[in-house]
C-alpha cells in the first residue's frame, strides 16, 4: 500500500477534473447497480505512463463534445478492495494499473490496458477516448 502523502496529489488531479473516487466495495458496486448511460472508470497508478500520459490524456478527452454520464476512479495499491471489485467489472481483462474501461448501460464496451498507455502520449490516450466518447455515449 502506498502512503497517502505520495498518492493525494495523483488523486486529486482526477478529483478536480470532476472524476468521483471509489475507496470501497460498496461505492462500486452502488455506482454498477445506479448508473444508466456511459460510466467511464480510470484505475489510478503511481507509476509513471499514468502521471505521463494517462491522467492527463484522460483528462484532455473530456473536453469532448460527447463523453460518460458519470466519471469515477478507483486508486490501484491503495484502495485494495474497492480496485479488486471494479477489476470484477472488467473481466475477462487481467488487472492493469493504470487501465481505462468504458460501460454502456452495464456492459464493458472499451478498455485500454496498461500496455496500450506506456509509451504513448497524453494526445493518443486521448483521440483513443474521444473516439469510444463519440461511438458509445
Amino acid at each position: 500500500m502506498y502512503p497517502e502523502e505520495i498518492c493525494s496529489p495523483m488523486r486529486e488531479e482526477l478529483t478536480n477534473a470532476g472524476f468521483e473516487e471509489l475507496k470501497t466495495i460498496e461505492q462500486v458496486d452502488n455506482t454498477f447497480n445506479n448508473t444508466n448511460g456511459t460510466l467511464l472508470l480510470f484505475v489510478n497508478s503511481v507509476c509513471g505512463c499514468a502521471a505521463g500520459s494517462a491522467r492527463p490524456g484522460l483528462i484532455m478527452s473530456l473536453s469532448n463534445a460527447k463523453k460518460p454520464n458519470q466519471i469515477t476512479t478507483v486508486f490501484a495499491g491503495q484502495d485494495k478492495e474497492a480496485t479488486q471489485r471494479a477489476r470484477e467489472y472488467m473481466l475477462p481483462y487481467p488487472p492493469s494499473s493504470p487501465s481505462i474501461a468504458l460501460f454502456k448501460n452495464g456492459e464493458l464496451v472499451h478498455f485500454i490496458e496498461r500496455h496500450e498507455i506506456e509509451g504513448n502520449l497524453k494526445q493518443v490516450i486521448s483521440e483513443n477516448l474521444i473516439e469510444a466518447f463519440n461511438k458509445y455515449c
